[in-house]
């Protein structure tokens, strides 16, 4: 197999597909190169689509034609011990009008969905294809090879977006050869069967209403934290861990997966459905501080590939911006043709544009809350702390009251200690 392209993306997940999306729109021939036998097929979520105004601009009514879920209109934290809960809940009406602020989806189907929009845009797709090597001609990749197969396929233009480990960055010499277990994640997710009568009332949903909890306490110990998602007829229950931690713990992530379904407010939750799958994934969580080199002679890094992941501990965001750093890659493509620049100069307009965009700038702007999140503390202390403090709160012994304030300094006390609570505000305030 020997063609050229006009431009080669490896990967076809969010950023991969849109893009060659925005090439293939644009006019240039372009080759997406997908390991799996279908887009989707090896990747996980379990999180919530944001708004997405880089596929916005291409498909004005995203949100009627994408194949979505249920639009979120509750969100929730429970702070997580043993055999005790502390739930917050926020519903807004605002959440339950369109534009609506988000979805649940499934990987699979909204994956293979992209890649299928950007193949009608004229992009060609190629399945089961695993790049084995980076091409290059004088110092500048030209191209890759496919594993198992003879030849090569050539472009001026590669863009990695082949996940967390990019192997292709890797061998670009764009990031390090190992990783930082500190700045990795792992999630494993379990989805489970429900019939959507069933959710609906377990939830307190209606028509497409949608709910979705994280957890904090749940991970026995370990940095990370729990996830519950509402899809039509199914729920998405999982945990996140950081790589390093776990692996200091000498626990196994699904071993605390089963401890958290059996964990008594999970148990009523899921209790009725029926276990359809187990998934796992490496997620990026180092934040700007992981951001690898963006552009190369002959290439640009995108999505997870480039570490556009954003957690904060309030929210998760990967998709929409792996998403937004796919169109900007594609439309640096675009003006390096133009220019008939493929090197590293010609090529940096992608950094440029990434620079200007909430991308880079969200990441920027919450760079220390990685750093926040490695405060072992947030995982058992607090969530004990909040669960002790409730339960005095409402606590009738028949005996004189104290105040609240002071039943949550004795709480405070008692399970983190004051000096210890106050250092830990002060570092969530300049974290976030």
């Amino acid at each position: 197999m020997s063609k050229s392209y006009q431009a080669i993306v490896i990967g076809a997940g969010p950023a991969g597909s849109s893009a060659a999306l925005a090439m293939a729109s644009a006019g240039l021939d372009v080759a997406l190169v997908e390991r799996g036998s279908f887009p989707g097929e090896k990747n996980m979520f379990g999180g919530v689509l944001h708004r997405m105004p880089a596929l916005e601009e291409y498909f004005p009514d995203f949100w009627d034609r994408a194949p979505l879920e249920r639009h979120i209109i509750k969100k929730g934290v429970t702070f997580m011990t043993g055999d005790s809960s502390f739930n917050t809940t926020i519903e807004a009406g605002s959440f339950d009008k369109p534009p609506y602020n988000g979805y649940t989806i499934f990987r699979p189907r909204f994956d293979k969905w992209l890649a299928d929009e950007a193949v009608k845009a004229g992009a060609t797709l190629i399945t089961r294809a695993t790049v084995e090597e980076l091409v290059k001609t004088d110092g500048r990749i030209t191209g890759v090879t496919i594993q198992g197969r003879s030849g090569q396929i050539s472009a001026p233009i590669v863009i990695a977006a082949d996940g967390v480990l990019s192997f292709t960055a890797k061998k670009a010499g764009l990031r390090q050869p190992t990783f930082d277990p500190g700045q990795v994640a792992v999630g494993v997710k379990a989805l489970i069967d429900m019939p959507r009568e069933m959710i609906d009332e377990r939830f307190g949903l209606v028509r497409d209403q949608g709910f979705a909890n994280e957890f904090v306490g749940c991970t026995d110990g370990v940095r990370g934290g729990g996830f519950l998602y509402t899809n039509y007829d199914s729920i998405s229950v999982g945990l996140v861990f950081h790589l390093a931690s776990l692996r200091t713990s000498g626990k196994t992530p699904y071993d605390l997966l089963n401890a958290f379904l059996e964990q008594p407010q999970m148990a009523k939750m899921v209790c009725g459905g029926r276990l359809q799958e187990y998934s796992a994934h490496l997620i990026p969580e180092g934040g700007f501080d992981m951001i690898p080199e963006l552009v190369g002679d002959g290439i640009m890094v995108a999505g997870d590939a480039a570490a556009f992941c954003n957690a904060t501990g309030l929210n998760l965001e990967g998709i929409n911006l792996a998403s937004q750093s796919g169109v900007i890659a594609g439309k640096a493509a675009v003006a390096a043709h133009a220019a008939r620049d493929f090197s590293k100069r010609g090529l940096s307009v992608y950094k440029k544009m990434l620079d200007e965009s909430y991308v880079i700038k969200d990441l920027k702007l919450f760079r220390k809350a990685p750093h926040m999140l490695h405060n072992n503390r947030i995982y058992r202390e607090y969530p004990e702390m909040m669960c002790d403090f409730m339960e005095n709160i409402y606590k009738i012994e028949g005996a004189p009251k104290n105040n609240v304030s002071r039943v949550f300094l004795q709480s405070a006390t008692k399970k983190v200690g004051l000096g210890k609570l106050l250092a830990d505000g002060f570092s969530a305030w300049r974290s976030l």
